[in-house]
């Protein structure tokens, strides 16, 4: 039998453990919080993740900054978070290329599955697909078409390598059988500058980067990614009415931590940032970039993200996708 002094230095350590799992939740922030954006400021993700920074900090009381740390299809930012203290002060602001690039990227430091905490996702929207004006196409069916035409030369762009760009123009690749050539670019800002510049023809891109560029009929929009029409733009068709059915696919915005965080600070972040999603200025400008309110709850966001890990990893296995 072991010794009764052991039994109650177990009593004490749990007892304390859970005062303090208590105290630290009630008291939780006690100081700033770090939001770590794994891309380069100025960027329409980083002007999301700004609003609900800027929202978040007038609800708790403490400063939330913005720590951009591009770089790596945004492994750098994520493994700085994977490895920070699960207190709830650092935060990673994860799109949905959290997901496609570890779907395409063998070698990661981290287990986006394992080392992370969801906490919440903020909003959803479609991609567009956009083609340079100059092809003078209006629909898939001028793309295809056009493809088909010419083998050889169409390429589509993508912000790198296991983006949701990336992925989304393999799947269309996969599903009508068209030979496309993949243009990777550091970043979503000088694939868009290669596509006005007729360098490369197409483009699934992400609405906040390609919106200002629709509106000013600079590229031709084709057609929109998700499973319904764009209130923006609602004359404009999806993949899958175009002719390309399962077509849909939707880029998202959400919150994770380190493993590991405390139940009830999990609670508190999961409550402040969909109360934080709901208020202006980041309403307003999840709506006029085209995306649709969308909470979680941490257990929701989970699923989410399993799921879209599995039907990404099959995508890349089936078309043997390799990423350098």
């Amino acid at each position: 039998m072991m010794p009764l002094t052991f039994y109650r230095f177990l009593f004490l350590f749990v007892t304390f453990s859970l005062i303090s799992s208590a105290l630290s939740a009630k008291d939780f922030p006690n100081k700033p919080i770090n939001l770590v954006v794994p891309f380069a400021p100025g960027g329409g993700t980083d002007s999301i993740a700004r609003d609900l920074a800027k929202n978040l900090t007038e609800q708790l009381g403490q400063t939330v900054i913005v720590d951009n740390r591009a770089g790596g299809g945004g492994a750098i930012g994520a493994q700085m978070v994977a490895k920070a203290e699960p207190d709830g002060h650092t935060l990673l602001f994860v799109t949905s290329t959290f997901i496609t690039h570890a779907a395409t990227e063998n070698t990661l430091s981290y287990d986006v599955i394992k080392d992370f905490t969801p906490i919440a996702m903020i909003g959803r929207g479609p991609l567009m697909v956009v083609a340079n004006s100059e092809l003078g196409l209006s629909s898939i069916q001028d793309l295809v078409k056009y493809t088909k035409a010419n083998p050889n030369g169409v390429n589509f762009c993508s912000a790198g390598q296991g983006s949701i760009n990336h992925l989304a123009g393999e799947l269309f690749k996969q599903k009508t059988n068209l030979e496309m050539t993949h243009v990777p670019y550091k970043g979503s800002g000088p694939a868009t500058l290669d596509l006005l510049a007729g360098r490369v023809q197409v483009f699934f891109a992400t609405m906040p980067t390609m919106l200002q560029y629709v509106k000013s009929n600079k590229v031709t929009l084709l057609a929109m990614t998700s499973d319904k029409r764009s209130s923006l733009f609602p004359q404009v068709p999806t993949v899958a009415e175009s002719g390309v059915p399962g077509f849909n696919i939707t880029t998202w915005w959400g919150v994770v931590a380190p493993a590991k965080l405390p139940p009830e600070i999990l609670k508190k972040l999961n409550q402040e940032i969909r109360i934080a999603s709901a208020k202006e200025p980041l309403k307003t400008r999840l709506v006029n970039e085209g995306a649709t309110p969308f909470q979680t709850e941490p257990e929701e966001m989970q699923n989410l993200l399993e799921k879209e890990l599995r039907m990404w990893r099959d995508l890349v296995k089936t078309a043997k996708i390799k990423v350098d």
